[in-house]
């Protein structure tokens, strides 16, 4: 199973991405788990996971929240601005996968 965590500031349109991320992983047969924090909460969560994804309004800890996913080997990046407002989950599972890979 690959663990797939969000980071962003509040959560509201975040949840509304996990959801649309875990229903594109179901129907293409791809067990994962999906799941949102607040930016604040990198460190406590980075440990049970195989990457990271950080919301657009949160790109600016890229430098930062990379401090804390380097040393333990997890990959990280910051959601595309314009698949984040689209609410693509298709494209953003795309990218989570590609990541770990």
């Amino acid at each position: 199973m690959k663990k797939i965590k969000l980071f962003c500031s509040a959560g509201m349109s975040t949840s509304l991405l996990v959801t649309k991320m875990q229903e594109s992983a179901k129907s293409r047969g791809i067990d994962c788990e999906i799941v949102a924090y607040p930016e604040g909460k990198l460190a406590e969560h980075v440990d049970d996971c195989d990457v990271v994804l950080l919301g657009p309004q949160v790109g600016f800890m890229l430098d930062q929240s990379k401090k804390i996913c380097d040393p333990k080997n997890v990959p990280i990046a910051v959601i595309p601005m314009i698949d984040y407002g689209m609410m693509d989950g298709e494209k953003v599972l795309d990218l989570a996968l590609s990541l770990i890979s």
